[in-house]
């Protein structure tokens, strides 16, 4: 058995004065102490673009370096949005397999070193097909602008429609500490937003983001503040380039990783679920193919509040990437602290009433790599 006993997060946003290892060190020492510093038997690093923004690489001796563990075992694991989920699968394996008992899984994530939009469109663009995309000029933001127009067309919805979904986003992150964004959205705001790649806009995509978030894994629930069991896990890929899918608005992976994670558990009725969304096109899609809504129909679940923290089928009730923000390597251990936080009553002033279960979905790239947890509290 698999289980989260202590989390450690920073507030998201610009760390101007802190650098890489400083982030990654003051959310391990904060999830350390929050598990009552337990001995460690492995460190695994979660980081997506360092070597592209900091010029950094060997993250993990150099967190275990400034960490004081020269000695234990230290890798790196990066899939794009969805590093920080495939690092707590590699925990997870270490674990079950007798390798480790406890491991420290850090995020982290140092972007605002690129000041110019240039360059951090440039580091954003690795997420995606480098030779058939980005080499032709396409940005990360822009293949979203794709996804969004075809969904747009194919369902035969208006712009105003994907509004629901950053609005429902920054109501949560208002009561959430570590949230970059602490402010409502209205239709106003989202609909005079300047767009990015039409008809994507500001209000669409999270901004540009430092951040560092950790957990300590255990084969035991010996959390002092509570524990949280990852009861299965489902990965699936997808081809990269967007040109060579059946479907610009559906995100096979999603699915696959989800059947991959009940099939070892059968039933499983989470009281909320963690999306790691990019934009609110991927959102909506995300919701849909994990059977929340129908094909073209995310926006009702979102405009009618079903969604909201209070609602029937709660939606990251943090914020999500888009108000939480979004630093890209370290957003997946973001969100699985954030639900260790809500499975263990700690999350305070953002909880969901009564979390007794909950499902994570971290999206790598778009639904390139996607990563699905289950998760109960203890």
């Amino acid at each position: 058995m698999v289980f989260v006993i202590g989390a450690g997060l920073l507030k998201v946003g610009d760390h101007w004065e802190k650098s890489l290892r400083n982030l990654a060190a003051e959310a391990s020492l904060a999830a350390l102490k929050d598990a009552g510093d337990p001995p460690l038997d492995y460190l695994i690093v979660s980081n997506s673009l360092s070597g592209v923004i900091n010029g950094q690489e060997n993250l993990g001796s150099y967190v275990a370096t400034h960490l004081g563990l020269a000695g234990v075992p230290a890798v790196k694991v990066e899939a794009a949005n969805a590093s920080g989920a495939a690092a707590v699968l590699l925990a997870s394996s270490l674990i079950r397999s007798g390798e480790a008992q406890r491991v420290l899984v850090v995020g982290v994530e140092k972007m605002t070193d690129y000041t110019s939009l240039e360059d951090s469109n440039a580091s954003l663009s690795t997420l995606i097909d480098s030779e058939y995309e980005a080499f032709h000029g396409a940005t990360l933001d822009s293949m979203h602008a794709l996804a969004m127009r075809e969904y747009m067309m194919k369902y035969r919805i208006n712009r105003e429609d994907f509004s629901y979904f950053p609005i429902t986003m920054h109501e949560n992150a208002t009561d959430t500490p570590h949230a970059q964004y602490r402010f409502k959205v209205d239709m106003e705001a989202y609909m005079s937003s300047p767009l990015i790649a039409e008809p994507l806009s500001m209000m669409d995509v999270p901004g540009i983001s430092d951040g560092a978030a950790a957990l300590v894994i255990s084969s035991k629930g010996e959390g002092q503040n509570g524990n949280a069991r990852i009861v299965s896990s489902g990965h699936a890929t997808d081809r990269i380039s967007l040109y060579n899918r059946g479907s610009l608005v559906e995100m096979p992976s999603i699915g696959m990783a989800l059947r991959r994670a009940l099939s070892r558990v059968g039933d499983f009725k989470p009281d909320f679920y963690s999306i790691g969304e990019y934009s609110s096109v991927l959102g909506y899609i995300a919701v849909e193919e994990l059977g929340l809504a129908g094909r073209g129909e995310a926006q009702k679940l979102f405009r009618d509040g079903e969604a909201k923290r209070d609602g029937p089928i709660p939606v990251n009730p943090e914020g999500g990437s888009k108000a939480r923000g979004d630093p890209i390597g370290a957003t997946a251990v973001y969100q699985l602290a954030e639900t260790y936080l809500q499975l263990t009553g700690r999350a305070q002033g953002w909880q969901v009433g009564g979390a007794k279960r909950a499902l994570v979905l971290s999206i790598g790239g778009l639904g390139s790599n996607s990563v699905v947890h289950l998760m109960e509290g203890v």
